[in-house]
């Protein structure tokens, strides 16, 4: 099966359905949006990772930045931070460039690695579109954390490739059926950028009164 252009998902909304149903929906469905401290500092450091120059060689590596993206079978599209080719005899051929060449996704994030993969999901779903796009097979990618200043390997196994998928699938699912998922109010909804828009408790049969209780008990 492949989905038409018009119907295709953000890649980056990956990160978001991971952490939160409701928020992705709120984000994709709704173009509900808000600002905070995490969201700003990882737009900005984006930002300095695309302002730089958009290829860079280095003898037998090559490094691509901001490249585009897409797969028709999976349904989204996106932009990958950063995609190393390395020259290898099992690689592919690049247009101007003599040998082979083998692409190595790597994507860049503030703070450390999660507890949940959000980050995994994302860059597994770059690669299966570069794999896509180039006609290639590619074994393992890197997320780069700001705070700890190294790299985390990331092999892209068959359970890793099925959770992704499957995560697509879901989300294709709702976005066609234009439905927001109601959560249950967690601690993690206070580093939320959407906690003031997306009110969870409200969806619960306790009502306004009791998410209120909540809410201040979790201050305390």
């Amino acid at each position: 099966m492949e989905y038409r252009e018009e119907d295709w998902l953000q890649l980056s909304g990956l990160q978001h359905f991971a952490f939160c149903r409701r928020q992705w929906a709120l984000i994709h469905m709704e173009s509900q949006w808000a600002e905070n401290f995490r969201t700003v500092d990882g737009q900005l450091m984006h930002q300095h990772v695309h302002d730089q120059q958009a290829r860079e060689s280095r003898g037998s590596l090559l490094i691509v930045r901001g490249l585009a993206v897409h797969s028709a079978r999976l349904g989204i599209s996106g932009q990958c931070d950063a995609v190393e080719f390395h020259r290898v005899p099992e690689g592919i051929p690049l247009e101007g460039r003599e040998g082979l060449w083998l692409p190595y996704p790597v994507e860049y994030k503030r703070g450390k690695p999660k507890e949940y993969q959000a980050d995994e999901w994302q860059l597994c779903a770059q690669a299966i579109c570069l794999e896509e796009m180039l006609c290639c097979r590619i074994a393992e990618g890197a997320l780069y954390y700001g705070e700890p200043h190294r790299r985390t390997v990331v092999s892209f196994s068959p359970e890793l490739r099925e959770q992704t998928e499957a995560a697509l699938e879901e989300m294709h699912r709702l976005f066609q059926r234009k439905h927001t998922p109601r959560v249950k109010r967690t601690k993690g909804c206070n580093a939320c950028s959407l906690k003031d828009l997306c009110l969870p408790g409200l969806g619960n049969r306790g009502g306004v009164s009791e998410y209120l209780d909540q809410a201040v008990e979790e201050l305390e």
